[in-house]
């Protein structure tokens, strides 16, 4: 029954996209598809969330892939806490923008089963117990993002799709040399093992010299890195989110930024520990400076859209503070914060596809009134404002609370204080610029550069998606414990790291 269950997440949306493409004559059924399945996906991963009773892998099952004298694969796969989070979060928002988008898109069978393909990604990379497993999921998720971007998005989108690809594979490719490397030391001259238990174990063995993870971390957390991203690394975000269908940047902010921030935890810091000590002043240094840019950026952005692809660079920052603390409670607020962005930014960027679609222009300059032409979208839209920018209550006040927490605790424990500032100064940054937008959108004067009088609110289907997201948003924030209990599911042992 166990094996089942995990591979079922795998399978229900797989079969779904595959069953898209084959009725893809009669179009009208897909988005139905879509709905079906990927709702079958967030039933089966609700219940798995009733089994996090242990410390382990959950819900187990490994299948031998490859296993020559040289080289052993496995399709080996598990869900502990985190990972359970994740794929919680992945189910929840594909099956919301599969409700959320519009049936009568372009090529819609193609559509719908590029976003169930990108479910089947994000699944694998989040159950992935197998090193070479976790890369070959990491890459699919590429090519169905990729064919989202270019076949369904706006003027620039094929040069944003192109500049999208060659950023991340050429980060993967990097990754996956620090994997075969990990690998290789772990075997010791034996058979290359890229199971995650073998390389666990060659850690705790003490197979790894400091000069080893120091060169393997550097390699393995740029890979991650780009992919959430961080700057210097972040240019190819803004213009896949401008360029990206909704359904897409929901997805791409959601849950794609997340494999970053996961993977640093799941990769570099359970198995080099000591890479993490000698990286750690670094990735301060990054994370601080991707909270602060992300922040000042988003002032000067004209696009609402482009606005908030540039906060989730300021709020994947705050993850790699988070991260960067290497204690247990900021690893543990850094996760909840990676699942709180993913509700949030969704919503966000529903509500710039909505306007975008209505008003035909998400210039901030153009708009104004909209509270008075569209008032439930202007309740959703204040809403998600309120939410990313840390209102009590809500639950990115939350995450963002706990990670400055951990950060000052970091700090007096070295004695020096000094740099709690520049995180703090973020804060007051992200709630000028959201309350500036919103002031401007929603409450300022009405322009005559653009026709508003046929501006109809949300569908529907939109009020749904959104409904069912701030709901959530408020739910995990009035009691956090629901999501931040299960990451006391973890098998993360970080020896002489994590306290």
């Amino acid at each position: 029954m166990e094996i089942s269950i995990i591979l079922l997440l795998l399978i229900l949306p797989l079969a779904g996209a595959i069953l898209s493409i084959v009725l893809s004559k009669n179009q009208g059924h897909a988005k139905y598809i879509a709905i079906g399945f990927s709702g079958a996906t967030l039933a089966l991963a609700l219940f798995c969330l009733y089994d996090l009773s242990s410390g382990n892998f959950i819900f187990n099952d490994s299948l031998t892939w490859v296993d020559t004298e040289f080289v052993r694969i496995s399709f080996a796969v598990g869900i502990d806490g985190m990972g359970m989070l994740m794929i919680a979060l992945t189910a929840v928002l594909v099956f919301l923008v599969a409700i959320f988008s519009k049936s009568e898109s372009d090529r819609p069978s193609t559509f719908f089963a590029l976003i169930l393909a990108m479910e089947v990604g994000l699944m694998g990379v989040y159950m992935a117990a197998d090193y070479f497993l976790f890369y070959i999921f990491w890459e699919v998720t590429l090519i169905p993002m990729f064919f989202l971007i270019s076949g369904w998005g706006g003027p620039r989108r094929h040069y944003a799709a192109i500049k999208f690809f060659i950023y991340t594979h050429i980060a993967s490719l990097v990754m996956l040399i620090g994997i075969f490397m990990l690998a290789m030391e772990a075997s010791a001259g034996g058979t290359l093992d890229f199971s995650f238990a073998a390389v666990k174990g060659a850690s705790m063995a003490g197979l790894f010299d400091p000069t080893f993870q120091l060169i393997v971390f550097g390699m393995l957390f740029f890979g991650f890195a780009v992919k959430m991203p961080l700057v210097p690394f972040h240019t190819w975000l803004p213009d896949a989110h401008v360029e990206a269908p909704t359904a897409g940047s929901v997805l791409l902010a959601g849950v794609m930024l997340k494999m970053g921030s996961y993977g640093i935890i799941r990769v570099c810091l359970d198995v080099l520990p000591e890479g993490a000590v000698q990286w750690q002043g670094a990735m301060i240094v990054l994370a601080l400076i991707a909270i602060l840019y992300g922040a000042y950026a988003c002032i000067a952005q004209k696009d609402l859209k482009k606005m908030v692809a540039f906060s989730s660079i300021s709020h994947m920052g705050m993850v790699l503070l988070g991260i960067a603390t290497l204690t247990g409670i900021g690893i543990q607020f850094a996760i909840f914060q990676m699942f709180a962005h993913g509700l949030i930014t969704a919503v966000l960027f529903m509500v710039c596809g909505i306007v975008g679609h209505n008003a035909g222009t998400r210039e901030i300059p153009l708009l104004g009134g909209l509270a008075g032409k569209m008032p439930i979208f202007a309740a959703f839209m204040m809403f998600g404002f309120l939410a990313s920018l840390g209102l009590p209550g809500l639950v990115g006040f939350v995450a963002e609370f706990g990670i400055i927490m951990a950060f000052f605790d970091y700090l007096a424990s070295i004695d020096l204080l000094w740099p709690i500032v520049f995180a703090l100064a973020s804060l007051m940054l992200t709630a000028g610029y959201y309350l500036w937008a919103m002031q401007r959108t929603l409450f300022g004067k009405e322009t005559d550069k653009i026709d508003l009088s046929n501006v109809h609110d949300v569908s529907r289907s939109e009020g749904f998606s959104l409904g069912v997201l701030c709901a959530l948003i408020a739910l995990f924030g009035i009691l956090p414990a629901l999501a931040m209990g299960m990451l006391e599911h973890m098998p993360l042992v970080i020896s002489g790291v994590v306290t």
